[in-house]
């Protein structure tokens, strides 16, 4: 009987990990620039985490989470999503005490029922960054500046920055109910979904993926005409930081994200390259959420990035390539395969690459795996080669050789791969 992973879950391969690994270690390097500590937070949560903090109305609470009760009835959830388990941790282990200014990220699956689809998986990967206890635009500013930095830094342009604020609980109010009696004289066009969320939470229905609910929110109100004087010149001191740092954006008084923490600022990094599912990254303002989950009430703000959607696109520019080996070591003979492996261990520990063939095969088929391997450069070890004290060193691009002495061999070989050691 043959297995296949689940639907929607879906093995990482060895020539595709080091894309994930390229991307890891290109971000891991700007969140340090930026100030930013990694946290580690478990995969199970309290079910109350996440239907506390997401909502109870979201699509991800009442239809797509992973939940189950363990043998003494408590009902736990995988996560899906990294903000609501980070602001726990932070509440938990009193991180504010420490810093009151906590900047935060975290690499790591998440898991939702929904249906796959092109760059979205049962099982996902999200890179996710938390600024919280500082409530000014300036840190929004610094929030957003960096996601669109993670892209520039891995060589993706052409993206389109979504912009929009949802105001604070008062000025929400008022366009909450415009919004309903709008929503309200069009409820028969709407889905059956977006019909419910007119009447409990009408804000979602700018969420809807439909056409025909997407034709129908075009003409609806919008928030940004509702914004109280303190939302408003919150969204317009953003908006000044942005243009400082030559930052281009669209205002979409349409975003509003997927789930029930968001206040004030939110945004959406998109591409075209993706179909429906065009959004690489996204987030916003979250103010409300710390003192939700039993905290302190200090302000927050982050933003996710959607793993496999960045890949799908990097595989699709060609912007990455599988690593290849500096050098392939062919030895012939039992006395150049002990010795070259020394040199193999030795040559491994100081960074190179290096990679040969386990088995006693001939130099014709050591070359050809050599090139199947992409190797750069081959070493050519035998008995004459021994005898000679001079091993035969051949770049595979241009086909040149030389010879290089065996003695203080390691040296020579670092020397002519341009090897700094560093």
């Amino acid at each position: 009987m043959e297995f296949n992973a689940i639907k929607g879950f879906k093995d990482i391969l060895p020539e595709e990990v080091e894309n994930w690994q390229y991307l890891d270690l290109a971000f891991r390097r700007l969140f340090n620039a930026f100030g930013f500590h990694e946290i580690k937070t478990p995969l199970l949560e309290k079910n109350e985490v996440f239907s506390r903090s997401i909502g109870q109305d979201t699509d991800i609470v009442s239809k797509e989470m992973y939940s189950l009760q363990d043998t003494r009835g408590q009902v736990i959830t995988l996560r899906p999503e990294a903000t609501a388990s980070v602001v726990r941790a932070y509440i938990q282990h009193r991180l504010y005490e420490k810093n009151p200014v906590q900047k935060l990220y975290s690499i790591g699956p998440m898991f939702r029922r929904e249906r796959p689809q092109k760059g979205r998986f049962r099982q996902f990967y999200q890179i996710n960054a938390e600024l919280i206890g500082d409530p000014g635009p300036k840190s929004d500013a610094d929030i957003i500046a960096m996601a669109v930095y993670l892209f520039e830094t891995i060589g993706l342009g052409g993206l389109i920055l979504n912009l929009n604020s949802l105001g604070c609980p008062i000025c929400r109010s008022d366009f909450r109910d415009e919004l309903k009696e709008y929503l309200e004289q069009k409820k028969g066009l709407l889905c059956e979904d977006c019909q419910r969320r007119s009447e409990t939470n009408p804000l979602r229905v700018f969420d809807c993926k439909l056409d025909e609910c997407r034709n129908i929110v075009s003409d609806a109100p919008s928030i940004l005409e509702f914004l109280c004087a303190n939302c408003k010149e919150h969204f317009e001191s953003l908006q000044r930081y942005l243009k400082s740092l030559n930052i281009t954006y669209i205002l979409n008084h349409k975003l509003v994200r997927g789930l029930d923490y968001y206040t004030r600022t939110t945004f959406e990094i998109q591409t075209e390259q993706l179909g429906a599912q065009n959004a690489i990254a996204g987030g916003g303002r979250y103010d409300g959420l710390v003192n939700l989950l039993g905290g302190p009430d200090h302000p927050a703000i982050g933003f996710a990035i959607g793993v496999e959607r960045v890949i799908a696109l990097l595989e699709e520019k060609k912007l990455m390539q599988m690593k290849t080996p500096d050098l392939f070591i062919a030895a012939l003979g039992e006395p150049a395969e002990i010795i070259s492996f020394n040199w193999i261990m030795d040559l491994r520990k100081s960074g190179i690459r290096v990679e040969t063939d386990y088995g006693a095969k001939s130099l014709k088929a050591q070359m050809k795996r050599a090139d199947r391997l992409g190797a750069k450069n081959v070493l050519i070890i035998g008995d004459d080669e021994l005898a000679s004290s001079k091993a035969v060193f051949r770049n595979m691009a241009t086909k040149e050789q030389q010879e290089l002495n065996i003695e203080n061999i390691l040296d020579n070989i670092r020397k002519v791969l341009n090897y700094d050691g560093k």
